[in-house]
């Protein structure tokens, strides 16, 4: 990779005390670590701010309860993975060229968080419009979901993007520690003191959308904060680089033109540690496709009631919080790879211990069911750190975009068949989805044994 800007500044025989540059090098360096300081700062209060709105719209339980509340459907609610990855994944894959030409990225945070935001605006206002036809109600709030996720997927590479131009590697784990530690204790104290009473109210889910639009639109704000640089005319360019593994790079993965699946194919075929993390990610997405189905199954079998949403958001995100203290300074330390193997393996507890409360009699299993979200909690860190993992592996600030894309698409392949799991839920029961499920992850822990740590390259 090129050098940071301190180490061009610093690397110099010229700037010494003796000929009075030494002091200009050290104010420079000063003024680029005040910087580095405050993106840090800017990227951690976004991401806390994001934390404390996405309470709102808990994709493991809120969103499917949400829908339930509809129309109670295996195969509908096997739909919400396949609109929530394909959303986050396919115009992220098809906009990494022009996010990685853009030389200031800030301003287009700004945008795809207003777009999140009126995604939810406007599903407020139709939920209060369409609530006699429930039918008309499901397709409406379908089409707004896909189309959050396809602006939250957006949001997500360009947040990526800027951490991977403004933050070092080995600072980023601090930042994934702080902004989900102080958004977890946030997004707790927002679900006892207004989501809990909200969702006991017959018809609460309106404001729940409304406050989650406020969260997105007040986060808006915040990169106007950040002191972002252009991007240098050489990061962009299409330079040729090595990956991680020390192949070579035949073209810029930043690059634009119509032949972007050659591109993607060419940056594929030239980095094997980019197909392993995919294929570690695909595997991953068993998680994500299940999570619908967990709630459901406590309603379903166990008879649990809409007061338990509270405790489950509450413990998840607990578990979130614990999960970054543990995975954002070892992966300083240590390096991305341990922290996404422990990770990886660790997400298969979920739905074993679905499956081993599921043996259990109903009311034992019930009051026990808030373990299942402990495990689940680590899902949000898990992809922050393959995020993360992308980051370094791409060989040029150019290419960030790039590998977060095509790592994010890997995610969202296997969606395809959520709804035949949701099938399969109806027509074989729970247990044995889980299993099957659980066994597809924890493959995906063994292959990411063996990828490489970027940093040591």
């Amino acid at each position: 990779m090129h050098e940071g800007p301190v180490a061009r500044i610093t690397s110099g025989d010229a700037a010494t005390p003796s000929d009075g540059k030494g002091d200009g090098a050290a104010s420079a360096e000063r003024v680029i670590r005040d910087r580095e300081v405050r993106n840090t700062l800017g990227i951690e209060l976004y991401q806390v701010v994001v934390r404390v709105g996405w309470l709102f719209k808990t994709e493991t339980i809120i969103m499917p309860a949400v829908l339930d509340t509809v129309v109670d459907s295996g195969l509908l609610r096997g739909l919400l993975p396949v609109l929530n990855r394909g959303g986050q994944s396919v115009p992220p894959l098809f906009s990494a060229g022009f996010v990685s030409r853009r030389p200031v990225k800030k301003w287009l945070l700004v945008g795809t968080s207003l777009a999140m935001a009126a995604c939810f605006a406007l599903l407020a206002v139709v939920w209060n419009l369409l609530q006699g036809s429930p039918g008309r109600l499901a397709v409406a709030f379908l089409v707004l979901y896909g189309a959050f996720a396809a602006c939250n997927g957006l949001n997500q590479l360009v947040a990526a993007a800027l951490q991977g131009k403004l933050i070092p590697p080995g600072h980023r784990g601090r930042a994934m520690l702080v902004s989900t530690v102080v958004g977890s204790v946030l997004a707790i104290a927002a679900a006892l003191l207004l989501l809990r009473p909200w969702l006991a109210e017959a018809n609460g889910f309106p404001k729940i959308f409304a406050a989650t639009a406020f969260f997105f639109a007040l986060a808006a704000a915040v990169p106007l904060l950040l002191d972002e640089p252009p991007d240098e005319p050489s990061d962009s360019g299409a330079t040729t680089g090595t990956t991680a593994g020390g192949s070579p790079v035949r073209r810029g993965a930043g690059d634009a033109g119509p032949d972007a699946s050659r591109r993607w194919r060419d940056v594929l075929t030239d980095d094997p540690a980019l197909v392993r993390v995919s294929l570690v990610a695909a595997c991953f997405s068993a998680v994500i496709i299940m999570f619908p189905h967990y709630q459901a199954f406590a309603r379903d079998r166990l008879g649990t009631l809409p007061a338990s949403l509270v405790t489950w958001v509450v413990v998840q995100n607990l578990a979130t919080g614990v999960a970054s203290l543990v995975a954002g300074p070892l992966s300083d330390r240590r390096g991305t790879k341990v922290v996404l193997v422990g990770l990886v393996a660790c997400s298969a507890l979920t739905p074993l211990a679905v499956t081993a409360l599921s043996l259990l009699p109903s009311a034992v299993a019930a009051r026990w069911f808030w373990l299942v979200y402990v495990p689940l909690g680590l899902n949000p860190v898990s992809l922050k750190v393959f995020t993360n993992y992308a980051l370094e592996l791409a060989p040029r600030q150019a290419d960030h975009a790039t590998y977060v894309s095509i790592v994010g698409a890997a995610l969202a392949a296997p969606f395809v068949a959520s709804p035949f799991v949701g099938l399969a839920v109806d027509a074989l029961g729970f247990r044995l989805v889980f299993v099957t499920g659980a066994l597809v992850i924890l493959a995906g822990a063994v292959v990411a044994r063996g990828l490489p740590e970027p940093r040591r390259h």
